[in-house]
């Protein structure tokens, strides 16, 4: 398709062209366009960035919106809020925060077969709650190979080479298996961990600002607090059930095997605990510079939570004047990436100033806890453009009408139970983003899905949203999985096995999450005032 690229470019654009020039409705060409990117968004012709910039020519000369009301969706406060995260992962990775963590659980844990899967997930799971699900799985992985490596090459050593001997051959297809599950178990927690933070993903951001295009008098009902309280134990129940698919299909149910009841560490194990040992040492006690990224960590996190409890007046509202009014989640987020760029990343030193001796171009004694040209580096500013053409499409699907419309064709699905629904459509999430970027899906799909007439809007979002980051099946589905089959121990049918299993059980727990828990957190049995401005345009 790719090679094809200017053919249907021109195509595209003389039809464009022959629908500027007749009279269309604003629903429809909102809705021209939005088939336009689609299209182009699953098929790649153009890089997606690219395709996300589309609104902002073509919404003004079709008469949909103003240059000026297009641009503004582009960087927004949950753009903000975006890049703000961001920066603190960023300056985690930048000082290797996340992996002295990492390293940390894993030797607390222990380095039984089980417990080392356990290990891995837990840590991958943590970390891409806050730093991007790539790099996550990028850092792990070569630390799951050095200790798979490290235990092979241990066996090895201990029966050495037989060729002909049974046994020796069924102990090298059990390890074949046991790498497979052991590299599958950390982008699978990667996809898994993302969901359970706002900014942790994609699709995330997604909701929370659709949901404020949409439904601007939406109270904040989605935001940092209430997404984690939400999705955190949903992202437990599927890590557990995905860590025992994992140990059931690769490692079996041997439980004084696997989880070693009883036993002393075998010479492989203690291989790998030596290598976990060993990374760990190369770190070197805590710098000045972690421990001040931990700091601003905790703080952030702390300011997120206290903002807007729900059950309490938060930090906002009792410091500020109107604070809850003004102040979003994105405030705390610039703040603290801010005080990275100020903040020394060498302990200060109280010396007197000598202006013979001193650098003139060099005034300060230390270096910053960030540079501008890392986070320029490492910033994937393709996802804050996506992230904005999305938001241009659902502030056009609104004020065009296009929202009202779909809604009203929708009308016939208010006899079934919404359960069946937000079910359903679930399940065509998580199948349509194994071939598309998750947060394409969403984008394209959450719209649609708030237009859902008489039914709480985050009833069906918040599922698709969550279904939108099971990209399980395939390698190419996602980053963390191409990183993971890079190395070779999978096979593409192994992943779409495994792959397979997981979307049900996400979709399961997401089910549960939405008719459980979720209830009556955002009471969702109740269509809200906020919503009925949309519905009733």
């Amino acid at each position: 398709m790719k090679e094809n690229t200017p053919l249907f470019i021109n195509i595209t654009l003389h039809f464009l062209c022959l629908n500027m020039s007749s009279v269309m409705l604003q629903e429809a060409k909102c809705a021209y366009i939005i088939i336009i990117m689609a299209v182009y968004w699953c098929t790649e012709v153009i890089p997606l960035a690219v395709t996300s910039l589309m609104p902002v020519v073509f919404f003004p000369l079709l008469g949909v919106q103003s240059s000026k009301s297009v641009c503004l969706q582009y960087l927004n406060d949950t753009n903000m809020l975006f890049v703000g995260g961001l920066i603190v992962a960023i300056s985690v990775e930048q000082w290797n925060l996340h992996k002295r963590i990492a390293l940390r659980v894993l030797l607390i844990l222990g380095v039984k077969p089980a417990l080392l899967m356990l290990g891995f997930m837990i840590v991958t799971a943590f970390l891409s709650m806050w730093i991007s699900n790539t790099a996550t799985t990028a850092m792990m992985v070569p630390i799951v190979q050095a200790v798979l490596d490290q235990m092979d090459n241990t066996d090895y050593i201990e029966r050495g080479a037989v060729p002909d001997d049974p046994r020796s051959s069924e102990e090298k297809k059990m390890r074949k298996r046991v790498c497979k599950g052991m590299t599958l178990c950390v982008c699978y927690a990667a996809s898994i961990g993302g969901t359970a933070t706002l900014t942790g993903t994609g699709p995330n951001m997604v909701l929370k600002g659709q949901m404020n295009q949409l439904y601007p008098n939406n109270n904040d009902i989605v935001n940092f607090a209430s997404w984690f309280g939400f999705a955190f134990p949903n992202m437990i129940l599927m890590l557990v059930l995905a860590w025992l698919w994992l140990q059931c299909s690769f490692m079996g149910l041997n439980f004084k095997k696997s989880w070693g009841c009883g036993t002393e560490r075998t010479a492989k194990e203690k291989a790998a605990y030596n290598v976990l040992k060993a990374e760990m040492k190369k770190l070197g006690p805590i710098s000045y510079a972690e421990f001040n990224v931990l700091l601003m960590f905790v703080l952030l996190v702390l300011l997120w939570f206290s903002r807007h409890p729900g059950f309490v007046k938060g930090w906002a509202a009792r410091l500020f004047p109107e604070g809850e009014k003004y102040i979003t989640d994105s405030a705390p987020a610039v703040f603290i990436a801010l005080l990275l760029f100020i903040l020394p990343a060498n302990k200060p030193k109280f010396i007197g100033w000598n202006p013979i001796m001193s650098d003139p171009e060099q005034p300060f004694l230390s270096a910053p806890l960030l540079d501008w040209n890392v986070v320029q580096r490492k910033m994937p500013w393709s996802i804050v453009l996506l992230l904005g053409g999305g938001f241009a499409l659902a502030d056009a699907s609104a004020n065009s009408g296009l929202s009202a419309w779909l809604g009203h064709q929708m009308t016939p699905l208010g006899s079934i139970p919404p359960w069946a629904i937000a079910t359903v459509l679930s399940l065509i999430i998580a199948v349509f983003t194994e071939c598309t970027s998750n947060v394409a899906t969403a984008t394209l799909f959450l719209p649609v899905f708030s237009s859902m007439v008489r039914i709480h809007p985050l009833y069906v979002m918040l599922p698709g949203t969550l279904s939108a980051s099971f990209a399980f099946m395939l390698p190419v589905a996602t980053p963390p999985n191409a990183i993971v089959f890079s190395y070779g121990h999978i096979r593409v049918l192994d992943m779409v096995r495994s792959g397979i299993v997981m979307n049900i059980i996400g979709v399961f727990c997401v089910t549960l999450a939405i008719n459980t828990w979720g209830r009556p957190m955002f009471e969702l049995d109740t269509f809200p005032a906020w919503a009925n401005n949309t519905a009733n345009q």
